[in-house]
């Protein structure tokens, strides 16, 4: 692989971090000022769908993705539903139980996670790439453990759970649907769509369940999930998804590419911290940010060695 086309897919793995944080901050703003977590997590996709068909058939490229769509149909519902429905329905929930870098940072478990997953495609576990991003993963427990030692107890608990769920069905979801359509030319604007149409069922779902719960969302609300829809589930999801695409026949650079979410944590910490509020994080907490950072050079440095 050329170094600059990594380059190219790592820059654009920090710039989905970015924009993928809003997802945090949005969803901490929303649950404050009451929002339900079923809406939240629903509208994002509801809501980003129209956006990325528009964006699809302006390239004419909607026959190519129902073309696809119908030659795998189940394969496509199972791999959309966990890759989108399973990660970000949970990860919307555990947001009740912690401010919007708490979140962030205990998601970066999902480094390790698509270190993990790589054996089951047939690859040998890349334990280099492995002891790189638990460096990350390091850095984001020391950021943490201000806030461990006051005691979260049974919230700490659900909230880890739920995240952990989320943290291996993205990177499970997206590399399957990799899988499934590297033969078939596919941009990555036409999987993110078929993706998140084909979540759609598990969105119309929680969107009753969640209308039978509280009613419907309050306009706050819905503009919110609009600007977290074109941030996090149109621009975001395509900046990583393209990323992932350019080092998809690389399992080892696969896995770094998908480490650069941890630029999350610093992004979610800064917006917080400026518009929402949110503490700074003492000196424990700063040395948990430099592992991070330190972390994602290191995985940067070593990719093609």
């Amino acid at each position: 692989m050329k170094s600059s086309q990594f380059l190219r897919a790592l820059v654009l793995g920090i710039l989905g971090a970015l924009f993928f944080s809003f997802t945090f901050i949005f969803n901490r703003s929303m649950n404050v000022t009451g929002g339900f977590w079923g809406w939240s997590a629903s509208l994002r996709y509801v809501l980003s769908l129209p956006i990325l068909w528009f964006l699809v058939k302006r390239k004419q490229g909607l026959s190519a993705v129902g073309a696809s769509i119908s030659r795998n149909p189940w394969q496509w519902l199972l791999w959309s539903t966990i890759g989108f429905g399973f990660f970000y329905a949970p990860l919307t929930l555990a947001s009740l139980y912690g401010q919007s870098w708490f979140i962030a940072a205990t998601w970066q478990i999902t480094i390790v996670a698509g270190v993990l997953l790589s054996p089951l495609f047939g690859q040998k576990l890349p334990l280099k790439q492995l002891g790189l991003s638990l460096v990350v993963l390091l850095g984001v427990f020391v950021l943490q453990l201000p806030y461990l030692s006051q005691g979260l107890g049974h919230h700490l608990f659900l909230a880890l759970t739920l995240i952990l769920i989320a943290a291996f069905s993205y990177p499970l979801g997206n590399r399957k649907m990799l899988h499934l359509t590297h033969s078939q030319d596919l941009s990555t604007l036409q999987r993110v769509f078929g993706m998140t149409l084909m979540s759609l069922p598990f969105w119309l779902a929680l969107s009753l369940y969640s209308g039978l719960s509280v009613g419907l969302p309050p306009v706050s609300q819905l503009m919110q999930s609009l600007i977290v829809a074109l941030f996090s589930g149109v621009i975001a999801t395509l900046l990583f998804f393209e990323a992932t695409n350019l080092v998809k026949h690389h399992h080892k650079q696969l896995a770094i590419i998908e480490a650069t979410q941890s630029g999350e944590v610093v992004f979610t910490l800064l917006g917080g911290c400026l518009f929402l509020g949110d503490a700074w994080p003492n000196a424990i907490g700063f040395l948990g940010l430099a592992l991070i950072i330190l972390g994602m050079l290191l995985n940067s440095l070593f990719a093609n060695k």
